[in-house]
Order: structure tokens, then sequence, then C-alpha cells
């Protein structure tokens, strides 16, 4: 009902506006009938003025008027005598050009009046198409408007319903062409729409370009209003009562007594597609503790349309988080910090998969998990060991298929990676086997002792987490960090296990899903972080893949402003130096 409600109302401004652009039409043809019928205005007699009358002569017309008429020339200066006025052949060439002029006239009116008849024939046919529509949309489709639209004759009431229909299949057009419920082929990685996350306060976005911020605060205005009807409608939905069929589907089931309000509004995605229409997808917190409801909705620029209202149970989900190691103990001490808070205190949902190369400090790493295991008592994580070169999409590989409980969520991370509880809820929500993969955005953290000062000055790293335009940017050139179920790894064939060392196997992991059936959600999350390291590029590297490496490492130091001050720091302290130098002889 909602859904019809908000069509019907769409529908009746457009035939308003389509009402107005008649009369306005009609209109301006009335008066262009006006202005073509009227006399022409001039400063010349009318000609029945000028013709002659019988029995008066007008000396001198003849030699001013040479084309009525004509004699024989004598020797007295005047070659061409006209006949006198009252002649026979004066009239009669009068008389032909009125009536050839009265012809035209004739005609001219004939043809607008024709045309205004048609005009009005096909205004007259066009209201009684819109009064139709206007009371097939009041009525709406039920047996009392099929008995209405009866009395009031058929024709009308057929092609309303008709001309609803259309409109109703071209807004099922748009949502089937749409990438609602199943992903589309592409082409690289370049054609993909990214999404954008949103909160109660806050809009996270990706195209920021110089003058726009990572995190959007106050929203804009139009922006704001869109989110807000959004959630309105969303709160409307889940708040109303069920209908039959969705009655008969829980039966047996507990009936939901929760009001929902804003405050259980956790967090949403939307992106737009300009042939098509705009996606939302909005996560609410739900009953129990680990619970969640989600709402699509989609907008084919028109009346928003309600697609889903499900219940996402995520009690049962476990995620299998996969690092890759090679050495960097100090680092892994870092993250199990961050793994204990977030993965054992606060989820308790999480398997650990550490892929370690080498045998140089593998005993340090165990006795790492060792101890969280012990003082965490916490038993769900797997050490597995491989005598070769680091890679790592061959180590993830191996993690992956290294599983053996059955098709599990995986979540490829780095140990320098830092993720909150939240972000653990948002992999699960936006993963479905066999029809969604999770790509988030992570942001990237520059340099703490440029940000902040100097070394000294580096709050902890809980306080550095900020996302702001002066201390990071969402890394949308990375795809190493991303979502799936071990089903769908499998089925797209894995990674590239030939890439050595840094970079490359996760783009060609990307790109498989990108050509495949399955809906890639690239959105940027406000819940992963990626912690600034200084970054080594070895110069065994591949010619791409160290230019590749040195521009990761130019992005990860600085915004564009520090990186300015710093280029130009010789400049600057020279200036001031001048500034200091003209002063002083002012105060001496």
């Amino acid at each position: 009902m909602l859904d019809a409600e908000m069509l019907r109302r769409g529908l009746l401004g457009w035939v308003s506006r389509v009402g107005g652009i008649l009369v306005l039409l009609c209109c301006s043809l009335s008066l262009l009938y006006v202005m073509t019928c009227s006399p022409p205005h001039s400063d010349e007699p009318p000609m029945s003025h000028a013709l002659p009358r019988e029995g008066h002569n007008h000396a001198g017309q003849g030699s001013t008027r040479q084309d009525i008429g004509t004699g024989t020339g004598g020797t007295g200066g005047v070659g061409e005598v006209p006949p006198k006025s009252g002649s026979p052949g004066g009239v009669q060439s009068y008389q032909a050009l009125l009536q050839e002029r009265e012809e035209q006239h004739r005609l001219h009116i004939s043809s607008l009046k024709k045309q205004i008849a048609q005009l009005k024939e096909a205004l007259q046919e066009r209201s009684q198409q819109l009064k139709g529509v206007q009371e097939s949309l009041k009525k709406g489709l039920t047996e009392g408007q099929d008995a209405g639209t009866r009395s009031h004759g058929g024709g009308e009431g057929q092609g309303a319903k008709s001309q609803l229909t259309d409109i109703q299949e071209f807004l099922k057009g748009q949502l089937s062409k749409a990438e609602v419920s199943s992903g589309s082929r592409f082409p690289s990685e370049y054609a993909v729409v990214p999404f954008e996350s949103f909160t109660l306060q806050r809009v996270y976005q990706l195209e920021m370009g110089l003058t726009r911020h990572p995190e959007e605060k106050p929203v804009r205005r139009d922006k704001r209003d869109e989110l807000v009807e959004v959630r309105e409608l969303a709160l409307q939905s889940l708040n109303a009562p069920a209908s039959q069929q969705e009655s008969r589907k829980i039966e047996g089931k507990a009936q939901s007594s929760k009001v929902y309000t804003p405050s259980d509004f956790m967090e949403g995605i939307t992106r737009t597609e300009r042939d098509k229409g705009t996606l939302y997808e909005l996560s609410f917190r739900g009953e129990a503790a680990h619970e969640f409801k989600r709402l699509v909705l989609f907008r084919p620029f028109g009346p928003l349309m309600k697609v889903k209202n499900e219940r996402v149970d995520t009690s049962s989900t476990p995620i299998n988080i996969i690092v890759p190691l090679s050495r960097r103990t100090d680092k892994f001490k870092h993250f199990m910090h961050n793994f204990r808070e977030v993965c054992v205190r606060q989820d308790g949902r999480v398997h650990l998969t550490v892929v370690y190369f080498g045998n140089d400090q593998i005993n340090e790493v165990r006795s790492i998990l060792e101890n969280t295991s012990r003082e965490a008592s916490f038993k769900n994580y797997t050490l597995l060991q491989l005598n070769e070169e680091f890679s790592r999409g061959r180590g993830l590989d191996f993690g992956a298929r290294a599983w053996k409980g059955g098709n599990v969520l995986l979540f490829f991370c780095d140990v320098d990676i830092y993720f909150t509880a939240d972000f653990l809820n948002a992999c699960r929500l936006n993963t479905q086997p066999g029809k969604k993969v999770f790509y988030p955005v992570l942001f990237s953290q520059y340099n703490p002792a440029l940000i902040y000062g100097s070394s000294e000055h580096v709050p902890p790293v809980d306080q550095q987490l900020v996302i702001k335009k002066d201390t990071g940017f969402w890394r949308d050139f990375g795809f190493g960090m991303t979502c799936q179920y071990r089903s769908d790894f499998i089925n797209i064939g894995g990674f590239d296990i030939d890439i050595k060392g840094w970079g490359g196997e996760d783009v060609h992991l990307y790109r498989k899903y990108l050509h495949s059936n399955l809906l890639v959600v690239r959105a940027p999350s406000r819940g992963l972080f990626h912690l600034w390291h200084e970054k080594q590029c070895a110069d065994e590297l591949p010619p791409d893949q160290y230019r590749m490496c040195m521009q990761s490492k130019a992005m990860n130091e600085a915004s564009h402003g520090q990186l300015g001050m710093l280029f130009f720091r010789q400049e600057i302290e020279a200036h001031l130096r001048k500034q200091n130098h003209q002063e002083s002889p002012k105060k001496s």
C-alpha cells in the first residue's frame, strides 16, 4: 500500500504538469490564429479608396502608373498615356488583383481552421485520458474502481489502467537493470560504481578532490534530505504491521514487538547508477544481540520502491581471518593486542589463521599465539608454515584452502590493519554465498610524526584513528582487504600464486569477481584502518611492481598540503628569516 500511495503521488504530479503544458499550447495556437487573421496595418490608404470613380478624371495619374494601360505617344514629351480611370481596363485589373488576394486569405483561413479543429480534438482526447488516469489513481486498482470506470465509460478506465501498467513495467524494468539482486560483468576495476556509506550524522565518500573531505559533516542539505527520507521510510516499513503474506511466513515464530527508532540505525550504503536509479541498503539493530534487520530500497528516479525487508541472523556466522606473515613480530604483537580486544572480548565468533613464511622468528609468533590463547581462553587459531619465499597471494590462498570446517566466511587481512567490531558485522552483512562479496575501502593513516609535529607528541593508536583530511585518506586503489565466502573464493579460482613479493595479486582476484555474476560491494568502511609504517620497496621487484610500491609509499606519507609544506620548507624558512630581519630595525 505504501508503494502504491507514493506511486499515485508521483503520477498525480506528472499528470498536472502535462495538463498545464497542453493548456499553454492551446492558448498559444489561439493567439497565433488571431494575429494571422487580423488585417495588416499600413500608412497607405485602403485598396478600395484607391479605385477610380466613374465619371471623374484624375490628371497626371497615368504618368505615375505606367503599368495600367498604354497609348501611342506624340511629340509632347510623354511617351505613354494611360487609359482614363473610368475605362473598363483599369477596373478589371483592380478587381482581378482583389479576387486573387481574397482567395489567398480564404485558403489560409481554411487551413488554420482545420489545424485548430485537429488540435482541439487532440486536446479533448488527451484531457479525457488524463481525467481517467486521475480517477484511477484516486480510487486505486480495486473492484470499486472497476465499477466506477464502467459508469464513466469502459474506454477511459481501460486506457488509464493500461497507462498505469506501463509505468509500473517501466519502474520494474529499471529495477531489473540495476545491480540489486545480482552482479554485472565489468571490463576492469575502473568501471565499478562504488558505494558511499552513511550514519545518522555523517557520510563517508570516496570522490573527494581537493575541496571535499573523506567525512562530510554537516551533510550537504540535498544529501541530508535524501537520506532522512530513506531512513524514515525504512523505519516506517519496519514498524508497519505485517501483511498477510508476511504473517504466513512467520507463523510459528515469535511475533516482533520491537518499535524501531533512529537510534537503532547502524549504517547504510548507497550508490547511484546514473541511467537506472539509486540503491540504498540500511542495517538496523534487531531484537537479539546478534540479530539485525536489513532493508534494501531502490529509487528508479521516481518514488522509492521497497525491495527487501528481511531478518539477518549473524549469531552463527563465524569469520576466518587469514593473515600472511614473514618476520615483523613487533607488528604482530600490536595486531594481536587489537585482535584480543575486538575479536575475543567483543565479537567472539572469529577464527584466526596465520600463514608464516620461513623459519626465522616463527617461535616468537607461536609464543604470542600461545600467550593470547592462555590469557584470553582463546583456542580458535591455526598456525601454518610455508618454507618458501614470501608471497601474499600464496599465503592467503593456502590458508583459505586449508580450512576444513565447511563454507566459512573469509576475511583476508594484513598485520598492519586495525579493525573494529562494527567492521566485522559489516563483513557479515555485505556478503552472501553465491551472490555478494565485500571489498571495503579502508582509511589509510598518514605518518603520525608529520601529523602531530614530532614522534614525541604522537598519541596512542586508538586515539589516532580519526577520519579527517589531514590524518589519512580512503585507500581506493587498494583491494587487499576483502570478505567473501570460501565457496565463492574456490569457485572463482583463488589467487594467482605465480605472483611473488608485494602487490598485484589482490587486483587479479578483484577482476575475477568483476568478470563473474557476483555482486561486488565496494564501499568505504569507517571501522577499517591501515596503520602507517615505513614502506620498503625491494630492488628485486619488477619495474611495474616497484612503481606501484613507490606510489603507495608516497601516498602514505602525508596529505597534499603537508607534502607541499615539506617540499617548500626552505622557501618558508627563508621567508620567515626575511620577515624577522625587516622587523628587527623597527623594534630598535
